[in-house]
């Protein structure tokens, strides 16, 4: 069975996480590093305000998060060894499934802990699969990764699995893999439509990559937009619980498209440089950082996004929490917009 609704009503942060009323902190999702080897939270110069962390600062960072109301932590783990086959995501005992372990520890079910599947943060080359003997992406043995990926971080403690290597056929290898293990309760979020974009750089550092060349192979055109239709479509048909659209900002006519075609969630990404960006601005005083953060989401709900990843995630649903304390509303309000 592959369409399972029941998955997004497991729980109260996983029902929070979709729900389709108005814009609260349960619809946001917290991006997060742990690094392997580490012994205190390491800064990422081109992200200001977010860090590398251990695991003990990943639980603190998680319970302040979840003490906000911000409804997903999605995990990214850095290993402190890559090779060509990016084992270490294998490893019941890797720095993402212990990494993930610990977050469910911490906080359980109060949010919903989201992994992310993919190689590219262990692999030596920096690619989200392996490689064949021309140093092209093997799609299909990187799917048979993917699926024991799947198991381990079901087994680890995720809620979600974050199936972000624009695989074609990932959704069904991974579902069919938890599934088959026992893990039917077990979502997932497929990057259906992650465009080959620009704004994806500070992220390089925030997880060491080792990238050789790019991604332009399995990432999509930036000029394409109806292909984003197909590729949803076919992770839908796969078994996918919510759909992607990465990045955000500058992609808010396909997260609209895919918002006003499907009946399947919408999430979107607010990406390292979508964040970069405003960061420096604000630091040179040539914006308001507090309204264009506000607008910034905003923008990306309006387009019909229900589940938005951002790392001002935190941030922002205190702002919403101080808003509403104040009594103006229930959304972003006249204070933090234009």
């Amino acid at each position: 069975m592959l369409h399972r609704p029941r998955r997004l009503r497991k729980n109260a942060a996983m029902r929070g996480l979709v729900r389709e009323g108005s814009l609260r902190p349960g619809n946001l999702v917290l991006p997060m590093f742990v690094r392997e080897g580490i012994s205190e939270p390491q800064p990422i110069a081109a992200m200001p305000g977010v860090v590398q962390h251990t695991l003990d600062s990943l639980v603190v960072a998680a319970r302040e998060a979840v003490a906000a109301g911000v409804g997903g932590l999605m995990l990214f783990g850095i290993p402190a060894t890559h090779d060509e086959y990016g084992s270490a995501a294998l490893d019941p005992q890797g720095i993402l499934n212990r990494g993930l372990g610990v977050l469910r520890a911490a906080v359980g079910d109060r949010a919903v802990i989201i992994a992310d599947l993919c190689l590219d943060e262990f692999t030596s080359h920096g690619h989200c699969g392996v490689l064949n003997g021309s140093g092209e992406v093997d799609n299909d043995a990187t799917l048979e990764i993917y699926a024991r990926m799947a198991v381990v971080q079901a087994r680890s403690g995720a809620h979600m699995l974050g199936l972000s290597g624009m695989m074609d056929g990932q959704v069904a290898a991974c579902r069919t893999a938890l599934d088959e293990a026992g893990y039917t309760d077990v979502a997932i979020l497929a990057y259906a439509a992650k465009y080959a974009s620009a704004l994806y750089g500070p992220f390089r550092e925030a997880v060491d990559s080792q990238l050789k060349g790019d991604r332009r192979s399995y990432q999509m055109d930036p000029a394409n937009r109806r292909e984003a239709m197909l590729e949803v479509e076919l992770d839908v048909e796969q078994g996918a619980d919510i759909v992607m659209v990465k990045p955000a900002s500058h992609y808010l006519d396909i997260v609209a498209d895919v918002a006003g075609t499907f009946h399947t969630p919408v999430a979107a990404y607010q990406v390292s440089g979508e964040y970069s960006m405003v960061e420096a601005a604000a630091a040179r005083g040539w914006v308001d950082r507090r309204r264009l953060i506000a607008e910034t989401i905003m923008a990306i709900w309006r387009a019909g996004a229900r589940t938005i990843c951002t790392y001002w995630a935190t941030d922002f649903a205190r702002m919403l929490a101080d808003e509403m304390a104040m009594g103006k509303g229930e959304t972003a309000p006249e204070t933090m917009l234009p």
